[in-house]
């Protein structure tokens, strides 16, 4: 039996000390605008929202046209001190492409809607920052050591349709939002990942920081993917849309 793919302790941390430093939202502030834009195309005002995975309470605000509550969850460990069926519109930023046992966790959030509830949910995808896999790559072999898990697996978006209908969801819409960074240096992204607590929590992850040697091996691969200008690294932010079914039709 494996254990589990992440380190929830870790992650718990990381997203802390995001808080503490001051957390770096652009990404999430897009994820909330554009989903924000798809709420106000459906023609239902909500009744009690749930927003799941905000560092900042401020990134609420866009939303609160689409329910006339939204209440904060900051992780998804928090979602289960809900009683069933609270929340008719669920709204999920990031977390998904962490959690342990992802199956399980979206049984559980579906527990927590009602009927005919819209759940509605942005996470970074299987492709995203291929620039970094490459300069971690490059770091490994400079070390000697064969490639180490430095770079989280993700969810390809291909499966996220059919993982919803498995736990109940009903009319699954998956589209895919690519987001171009440019970065001066490869210590510049390293520098906005640990401010969205994106960085390394691989329950497998070496303990030991890199060799000078290897480091500096990375920052050079990273470089030179920019041909001598600004290196463009790219973020995969996979949108999501499902619903529970009607009363009527789990009746029957």
């Amino acid at each position: 039996m494996t254990g589990p793919i992440f380190d929830d302790q870790a992650l718990a941390l990381r997203r802390q000390r995001a808080v503490w430093q001051g957390p770096r939202l652009f990404l999430a502030e897009r994820a909330v605008e554009d989903l924000a834009d798809r709420l106000s195309l459906v023609q239902r005002r909500f009744g009690r929202a749930l927003l799941v995975g905000c560092l900042d309470p401020r990134l609420a605000e866009p939303l609160t046209g689409a329910a006339e509550q939204v209440i904060i969850a900051p992780t998804l460990n928090d979602v289960a001190r809900f009683p069933p069926g609270s929340f008719d519109l669920l709204l999920v930023l990031g977390q998904l492409d962490t959690a342990n046992e992802l199956r399980a966790v979206l049984h559980i959030l579906r527990a927590v809607l009602t009927e005919e509830a819209l759940f509605v949910g942005a996470f970074p995808g299987n492709n995203s920052l291929p620039a970094l896999r490459a300069a971690m790559l490059a770091a490994d072999r400079a070390g000697g050591a064969g490639a180490a898990p430095r770079v989280h697996p993700r969810i390809e978006a291909s499966a996220i349709g059919g993982l919803l209908q498995d736990a109940g969801f009903v009319m699954p819409v998956v589209d895919i939002d690519r987001v171009r960074l440019s970065y001066r240096t490869l210590d510049d992204l390293v520098a906005d990942l640990r401010g969205m607590g994106a960085t390394n929590v691989l329950s497998g992850r070496s303990r030991t920081p890199l060799l000078r040697t290897a480091l500096a091996t990375a920052r050079t691969e990273f470089a030179q993917l920019g041909a001598g200008e600004r290196t463009v690294e790219t973020v995969e932010l996979i949108h999501f849309a499902a619903w529970t079914q009607p009363a009527s039709l789990t009746a029957a």
